[in-house]
């Protein structure tokens, strides 16, 4: 507690929230966009276009958050970003790869010859896969502190093919909720085997957190914090269950509840948000770097923060508003 009492000690803490958020945000909604483009070689050549369509007004404005989230890392914590992204070099250039060359299938693809258009699909398809394996990877070794070897990557990248398939879910429910007809039936089926891998990723991530630190450990297995937490490991799983329960009951008369496997699975996403958050602070680097130590000087953290007042609120803005344009079931994509 002495860091609070600090000058400036509360601007840090302001900043890890809101750079909590933004991330978080970004895995909600550029996730299901990554995930449609994950499922995308399983559909016909209409639905595919309707797929896209889907997320076509959105996708790009949803990586702002990705952006933010990054831009107040950089600013707000220096030492902080140089640790991370120096240790993440690999992936960071993967998933930056990747992002691109799906940025530029999801135009061309619209645009190109019909000879043409399924090399596009299969770009986008490969980006959306890369950026999802990439990002999961990015996580496994965050969570692990960079720990050198074999198995700490190799347990990357199995967190990576987890992510990807969290995704993927995440995909499948907007996909129902946003279609109907075959295409939300074919999107119910899909998401059965995402579901599993996404709680064997949930699983995996939970333990290894508490496994790698004795601090997260004392966190969550000491008495009675045990008590206190339990209630967010038990919602997860209810809310897993309840997932497994509604995909093979829907679709219901008048698409009723054709929404909820997508809330569902955003809820599944928070709880383990904040399940990671708490086990992780008051860290940025595990065990490793405080947010008071790599924060920059309360001065500059002032003057960030007045302008993130202004930006934040026009971020928000724009992407509730757009959401609520473009409410209601996908049609068919046109440009003009």
């Amino acid at each position: 507690m002495v860091e609070l009492q600090a000058p400036g000690g509360w601007i840090p803490l302001v900043f890890m929230a809101l750079m909590g958020i933004s991330m978080l945000v970004y895995v909600v909604l550029d996730g299901y966009d990554l995930g449609v483009g994950i499922l995308l070689p399983l559909a016909g050549d209409d639905d595919k276009d309707l797929m896209v369509a889907s997320i076509g007004p959105f996708w790009d404005a949803n990586e702002t958050w990705l952006v933010l989230g990054v831009g107040i890392l950089l600013t707000a914590f220096p030492i902080a970003h140089g640790v991370i992204l120096g240790a993440l070099y690999l992936p960071v250039a993967l998933m930056l790869g990747a992002l691109i060359l799906r940025g530029v299938a999801f135009d061309f693809r619209v645009k190109a010859r019909d000879e043409h258009k399924r090399a596009w699909n299969r770009a986008f398809h490969v980006g959306s896969l890369l950026a999802a394996i990439a990002q999961g990877a990015m996580l496994g070794r965050y969570i692990t502190g960079f720990a050198p070897g074999v198995g700490p990557w190799l347990f990357a990248l199995f967190v990576g093919g987890c992510v990807a398939a969290g995704y993927a879910l995440l995909g499948a429910g907007w996909l129902v909720m946003k279609t109907e007809g075959e295409l939300q039936r074919l999107a119910l089926r899909w998401a059965r085997p995402c579901l599993l891998l996404t709680a064997v990723g949930v699983a995996a991530i939970s333990l290894a957190t508490p496994w790698v630190s004795a601090r997260i450990f004392d966190k969550w297995f000491v008495m009675p914090q045990v008590i206190w937490l339990l209630p967010v490991p038990l919602a997860t799983a209810a809310l897993l269950g309840g997932i497994h329960v509604l995909l093979k009951r829907l679709p219901l008369a008048n698409d009723r509840l054709a929404w909820l496997p997508f809330v569902a699975t955003v809820g599944v996403f928070v709880l383990a948000f904040a399940g990671l958050a708490y086990s992780l602070f008051p860290y940025l680097v595990v065990d490793r770097i405080t947010i008071w130590q790599a924060a920059a000087a309360p001065a500059s953290l002032k003057v960030i923060l007045a302008g993130a007042v202004v930006v934040l609120p026009v971020i928000a803005g724009y992407t509730v508003y757009s959401y609520w344009v473009f409410r209601g079931k996908a049609g068919p994509l046109k440009y003009v």
